[in-house]
């Protein structure tokens, strides 16, 4: 009885959330649990489920697994709102299931936070298992990596499969004393650097035994060919491989023989693309299907958003704000370009889940990446506008190059009134819509 009223008050929670003009992503699994707080438990699962975690690339990567799996013909449930927490996957699974607990799906597909993951996966473990990469995200919340490993771990199953990113030295840790693992990586054919960068180095010891960590190659940060000066923590050779890759023309090739087009030529797209092929790969999906259908896609989930400000056409880059690894991947991105443009950051609120003015994060970012002779001027925009003009005084970026703005809308309008250069915009998710109710939006 508590099954069946927990799975009724979850399916009229949505509803409700639809008729209100929300989403209702969370609220319904939050009452379901109050009614039968083990109905994950009780619920009959499809033969396939799907986990994905990580510090970044878990949307993006749900998103295109859910595409690739429905071209493959399998009927898919997937929280494609976002909401990854166990109170947003109650409803996920819920409102998928019948009044009897079935879940009408081949395949369920879940974001999963990666400090909460332990909580959901308490009364059922995921048939797959896929973890992007663990590194530094919102440190106020989060912590520091390792304890973000070690809130993840109880998540892991011995009955899982694990798909894990061989270039990652500390998310491979999970594979230590696990039976079935697969990696996927990039090879260094493909490899920009010779050491760690950002300002930071993450990787500088090896997570199991703490010796110094040595590094062969690196793609950013301190994801690379990693391997330690003491025990036998080093980078595996992965199962799916980016194997040659040109971000210029945004081509790349796994394993020798599945060539890609991307749409948005960053690498952090070029590793979720690679973990999406994976993940198609070990679901059985032919991989010219998967081919087909990641081939220049383009993602609905508002990370990359094209739009028109005045005579400017303009790319909205969108990342966590706590997230140093991300925006020096945007600001990277940015670099990688020719043409010129002008760059606007924008800092308004630090989160949308919690107040805090706490904006140390902004020193872990490279934002020496924007002294480039393209990148014409740098607006620095929103309430921590001065934080960010503060961290710009200890740069090699020239005075001139950059100016400090506050109001969002006043940049807006002087980019309106004046030039046609192409216009990046970095910023968060709690920030992008107060841009985006300012330009022309294009359809992509």
């Amino acid at each position: 009885m508590r099954l069946w009223l927990a799975i009724v008050i979850c399916k009229l929670g949505k509803l409700a959330g639809r008729l209100l003009g929300g989403r209702g992503s969370s609220l319904p699994g939050k009452l379901a649990l109050k009614i039968c707080p083990d109905v994950l438990s009780r619920v009959k699962l499809p033969p396939q489920v799907i986990a994905i975690s990580g510090s970044n690339g878990k949307t993006s990567t749900v998103e295109m697994v859910a595409a690739v799996l429905r071209a493959a013909g399998k009927t898919v449930a997937y929280n494609r709102e976002g909401s990854n927490q166990i109170e947003g996957i109650t409803t996920l699974i819920l409102g998928n299931a019948t009044f009897g607990g079935t879940v009408k799906a081949d395949v369920l597909l879940m974001e999963a936070d990666e400090r909460y993951a332990a909580r959901t996966f308490r009364y059922f473990s995921p048939t797959l298992f896929a973890v992007t990469n663990l590194y530094r995200d919102q440190l106020t919340r989060n912590g520091h990596p390792e304890w973000v490993f070690d809130a993840l771990r109880p998540a892991v199953s011995g009955n899982t499969h694990l798909l894990l990113n061989a270039d990652d030295p500390l998310s491979s840790c999970y594979a230590v004393g696990h039976d079935k693992v697969s990696w996927f990586g990039l090879e260094a054919a493909v490899a920009a650097f010779d050491a760690p960068t950002g300002i930071y180095n993450d990787g500088a010891v090896c997570p199991l035994c703490r010796a110094p960590m040595t590094y062969d190659f690196v793609h950013y940060n301190h994801i690379g060919g990693y391997r330690c000066t003491n025990c036998d923590h080093r980078r595996p050779t992965p199962d799916f491989a980016v194997t040659k890759m040109d971000l210029e023309s945004g081509e790349l090739v796994i394993n020798d023989e599945v060539s890609i087009h991307l749409a948005f030529t960053s690498i952090y797209n070029v590793c979720n693309v690679l973990a999406t092929y994976a993940v198609g790969r070990l679901c059985g999906v032919d991989s010219d299907i998967i081919r087909q259908t990641v081939d220049n896609f383009v993602l609905k989930n508002g990370r990359l958003v094209q739009f028109t400000l005045g005579a400017h056409k303009g790319t909205l880059l969108t990342s966590k704000h706590e997230n140093s690894v991300a925006y020096d991947t945007n600001l990277r991105y940015i670099r990688q370009t020719t043409d010129p443009c002008t760059v606007m950051i924008i800092v308004d609120a630090v989160s949308r889940k919690y107040f805090t003015a706490e904006t140390s994060w902004l020193w872990d970012i490279d934002f020496d990446l924007l002294n480039a002779d393209h990148i014409q001027k740098v607006m620095l925009c929103g309430r921590y506008a001065n934080d960010l003009a503060q961290r710009m005084t200890y740069t090699h970026l020239p005075p001139e190059k950059w100016c400090v703005c506050p109001s969002i809308a006043d940049a807006c309008e002087q980019l309106k009134a004046a030039g046609d250069e192409h216009l990046y915009v970095a910023t968060c998710f709690s920030d992008k819509g107060k841009l985006l109710a300012l330009v022309e939006k294009e359809d992509v």
